[in-house]
């Protein structure tokens, strides 16, 4: 077949497959690439294709408005975006159009929240296409891809929803799917490899820009569009045979190709007088409804019942590099070359009017002329492919200017750059730009270069020379929503932060200080940056001074507010309701009554029912759903939560209002019963740990007169001490804390226990889990600390250090885990008992020692008495055995600081030493053993 403006290009390219690799399929594929530009250009409807953010797709957009003046434009854009486009004007691009739903009714519920994302930049052909729909009289724009909810409707539902890329710059589009026009990139790897390897290029958008970008940017536009459809045509029969994204792409051209003649048919409109801009890959669509007179019957489904929120939020061109997978700094380098060219080519471009950071005023609107008569297609390609690209210049002026930039930049944020270095950035972007085979070097080949020269070792600083040269080469501009097209909630935080007199739309971080008690119109604004910080994420509002908790309220407060970074944020929480305080009620609701919601968690929403919202009625509503969960649960690990809310919930009440609130008191007699149910089997349950328990019994006990009070049995408790039978040494010092304190075992018989635990040598290895057990005693029976302190004294004491030392560490992470609980009362206790001076110590006697006086006296003066051994008793081995070799003694008491002096005691014949008697006196055991080894 050869008939057509390209049958000799058609018939060129099968000869040359035939002739390099014979009659295969490669053939087949060269041909089909050329009917694809054949079928594209012939359709009556004017195809525009267009990669999405290409600075040169946007002037040949720019020169085909200009030329053609279309009265229908139709836009691969999600159709339900439509309304947001006037919302333009009041932004600083780049900004995204978003789709987002919470609650969603078709869609699995692990989806959730679903979000759709369309960036918008100035030099991408969408915008351009907008700006004159929107500014040109009598031109209707019309967007016809499938809706946010046909996105998802077309997901596997055995796969979670596609989720966007996080990076540190990325996070401006959070996880929403992106929506672009124009995703020209090769699906087959193989070939984009190859091509990034015969082209000497790291990333696909260095190759883009060197080989398509450059070289079409100054084409006419009968070459562009001959050029841009071969290479979607080409893309697309080189992809893989991914069966799922081969249905979703030609459904998407389904769908937007009925959308079009549906529009046709109903408004009477000329095709000659339409332009369908669309992403190359889809011009060259082989589907049956492609075209005007497309004989497909595709059927476009209904949308479920999810309700979508729309809104624009802001973009960074460092957020759709890394949602998009573009190279870093691809973006800004895409709109330096378009404000570059435009100001070469002196192009008068489509701009919105009113539009924020505009540097140029919008060109007035003209009413469209009618169309010229379509000129007859001619064969471009084959000129194109044959002849080569005229070589550019070297500029050396804008080189030299980027290599003393980047030296300047790189010594501002700590590196040792120099005048010497700016001439090898130079010289070296050069040398790479003709080892690439390139006449002129581009800013990739400037940015290798930069940082082979300038980067020699480490990184000082938190930028590397590959961001500095992004910053140099156009930057990350980000985006900003304008003050009308925010949702009413946003408005309303702008509006109620406005006694602070900042400009919340700069992306600095403001420092508010706030003296509530001199200024006390200040509160309101104090109140709405506490919900802030409940709502946003971590940094948008930080406090500096001040906290907000019950029954607290600062007289000053500082504050951090970076409102102007995390616009998305608040634009979000216009989606959840319609003021701030709207949606942290929806957001305690959600925390009570989803599945994840505990008795703990309900607690925890009364507080901030309490500190932020102040409705008694909600607040009510939220405390009998934690009686409810805490009837329901089987557990008891979040018990610790339970007491530390549940007590500061009481105090709270108890000092603010005449009496306890209704669900309170069945919090109370509810708990009182329920774990009275649950504490036998914690007590034996392995699951369940020491601090469980104890928590439980901290419940129990520290509510047992108010339950009581309410109508409780204490009878039920004593049952339940009774059934537990533990068989773990910590939680058996848990069970005897709690039969203390029930009064069911006197201290007097817990010491006496616990000495028989350190006379038992088999029980000795594991008496410091019985020691942990009455240190987590505290929490239920705080009365305990004097013997606490008596029980860890004593343990220092007697312990061998192989039991002792290893066991520290665990009690000093658990004290330090519960330091507030715990340390207080160890320490107020070990006060009272220990001696406060240091002269003190020496005649200190522990209260606990001195109720055995017999033992004491023996200790002090050395009489015989129990575990002692009299001094000088001549009838005792040891004293032998020290008067034998007085040598000895002399150089022990010499060490002790004993004076060496022997005397005769009164009615004996032999001499004694005042050291002899004290060492028989401290170490009794060790001089006989000793004695006994010497045969004395």
């Amino acid at each position: 077949m050869t008939a057509g403006p390209f049958g000799e290009l058609r018939t060129q390219l099968v000869g040359a497959a035939e002739e390099f690799v014979g009659p295969d399929a490669l053939g087949g594929i060269l041909a089909g690439i050329v009917d694809d530009v054949d079928r594209a250009l012939a359709e009556r409807l004017e195809i525009f294709p267009v990669c999405h953010h290409s600075p040169a797709s946007a002037l040949a957009m720019v020169r085909r408005l200009r030329e053609k003046q279309p009265k229908v434009i139709y836009l691969e854009l999600c159709e339900d975006l439509a309304p947001l486009l006037t919302e333009l004007r009041n932004c600083r691009l780049p900004v995204a159009l978003q789709a987002f739903a919470a609650e969603l009714d078709g869609f699995p519920k692990d989806w959730g929240p679903l979000s759709v994302v369309a960036p918008i930049t100035e030099s991408s052909a969408e915008y351009q296409a907008i700006a004159y729909a929107l500014e040109t009289p009598g031109v209707e724009l019309v967007l016809v891809d499938r809706s946010t909810d046909h996105v998802f409707q077309w997901q596997p539902r055995e796969e979670a929803a596609p989720a966007g890329e996080h990076t540190e710059d990325g996070d401006l589009h959070g996880d929403a799917v992106g929506i672009e026009i124009g995703d020209l990139r090769p699906r087959f790897a193989e070939l984009e490899e190859h091509l990034l390897h015969h082209g000497r290029v790291r990333h696909w958008s260095e190759w883009w820009d060197q080989y398509v970008e450059r070289p079409l940017a100054a084409a006419d536009y009968d070459t562009y569009r001959q050029v841009m459809v071969l290479i979607g045509s080409l893309f697309r029969r080189l992809a893989p045979g991914d069966a799922r994204r081969v249905t979703v792409d030609e459904d998407r051209e389904r769908y937007m190709w009925t959308r079009m003649r549906e529009h046709l048919a109903a408004t009477g409109a000329d095709p000659a007088d339409c332009l369908y801009v669309c992403g190359a890959f889809h011009a060259a669509s082989r589907v049956e409804e492609f075209g005007v007179d497309g004989t497909g019957d595709f059927v476009i489904t209904e949308r479920t019942a999810t309700k979508w929120l729309y809104g624009l939020i802001p973009s960074s061109h460092s957020a759709i590099e890394a949602q998009f997978g573009l190279a870093p700094g691809s973006v800004s380098i895409a709109s330096t070359s378009w404000q570059k060219a435009v100001s070469a080519t002196r192009l008068a471009t489509f701009q919105l009017a009113g539009q924020k950071g505009s540097r140029k005023k919008a060109a007035k609107a003209k009413a469209p002329a009618p169309a010229a008569a379509p000129a007859p297609v001619a064969d471009k390609l084959s000129g194109y492919l044959a002849t080569p690209p005229e070589p550019l210049g070297l500029d050396e002026e804008e080189l030299l200017g980027w290599s003393v930039e980047i030296v300047r930049l790189a010594r501002r944020n700590g590196y040792l750059s120099s005048t010497a270095d700016a001439i090898a950035i130079f010289e070296t972007s050069i040398l790479l730009a003709g080892m690439r085979n390139r006449a002129r070097p581009t800013p990739y080949d400037f940015a290798d270069a930069a940082v082979t020269c300038i980067e020699k070792d480490v990184v000082p600083g938190r930028r590397d020379v590959r961001r500095l040269c992004e910053i140099l080469l156009g930057g990350d501009r980000v985006g900003q929503v304008g003050y009308e097209a925010l949702p009413p909630l946003a408005r309303d935080v702008y509006d109620r932060l406005a006694p602070l007199d900042f400009d919340l739309e700069q992306r600095t971080i403001h420092r508010a200080l706030m003296d509530l008690a001199a200024r006390p119109e200040l509160e309101p604004v104090s109140h709405l940056l506490w919900m802030l910080r409940y709502l946003l994420p971590e940094g948008a509002v930080r406090p500096i001074m001040g906290s907000r908790r019950l029954g607290e309220k600062s007289i000053q407060e500082s504050w951090d507010l970076a409102i102007g970074r995390n616009q998305r944020a608040i634009i979000e929480l216009g989606y959840e309701g319609v003021t701030v305080e709207q949606v942290v009620e929806h957001r305690l609701r959600r925390s009570v009554w989803g599945p994840q919601a505990t008795a703990a968690k309900a607690l925890a929403a009364v507080e901030d029912s309490i500190v932020f919202l102040g409705s008694r009625r909600f607040t009510d509503e939220l405390g009998a759903r934690a009686v409810e969960l805490l009837a329901a649960e089987r557990t008891v690990d979040d018990a610790p939560e339970v007491l530390r809310r549940a007590r500061r919930l009481l105090a709270h009440y108890r000092a603010t209002e005449p009496e306890l609130p209704a669900w309170c008191q069945d919090f109370v007699t509810g708990g009182y019963a329920h774990y009275c149910t649950l504490l036998p089997t914690a007590f034996v349950d392995d699951e369940s740990g020491v601090r469980q328990v104890a928590a439980m019994l901290g419940f129990l006990f520290g509510m047992e007169s108010l339950a009581i009070s309410l109508g409780c049995d204490r009878t039920q408790l004593e049952l339940a001490v009774a059934q537990s039978h533990p068989e773990a040494p910590a939680k058996v010092a848990l069970l005897w804390a709690a039969r203390t304190q029930l009064g069911l075992l006197t201290v007097t018989d817990l010491r006496s226990r616990c000495d028989e635990l350190l006379a038992n040598p088999l029980v000795v290895p594991s008496f410091p889990q019985y020691l942990s057990g009455f240190v987590q005693a505290l929490e239920p029976v705080p009365k305990l600390a004097p013997f606490v302190v008596e029980v860890i004294s004593n343990a220092f004491a007697r312990l061998p250090d192989p039991v002792l030392l290893p066991w520290l560490p665990t009690l000093i992470t658990t004290l330090k885990e519960h330091a507030a609980e715990y340390v207080p009362l160890l320490i107020r206790e070990a006060g009272r008992t220990f001696p406060a001076t240091l002269p003190a110590v020496d005649a200190f006697v522990p209260p606990w020692l001195a109720r055995h006086p017999a033992q004491v006296t023996a200790a002090a003066t050395g009489s015989p008495g129990a575990g002692s051994a009299a001094a000088g008793g001549a009838d005792r081995p040891a004293g032998e055995l020290l008067r034998a070799q007085p040598a000895t003694t002399d150089a022990i008491a010499a060490l002790f600081g004993l004076p060496a002096e022997w005397r005769e005691p009164a009615g004996t014949g032999a001499p004694s030493n005042p050291a002899a008697r004290a060492l028989l006196t401290t170490h009794p055991a060790t001089i006989e053993a000793v004695a006994a080894l010497l045969g004395a």
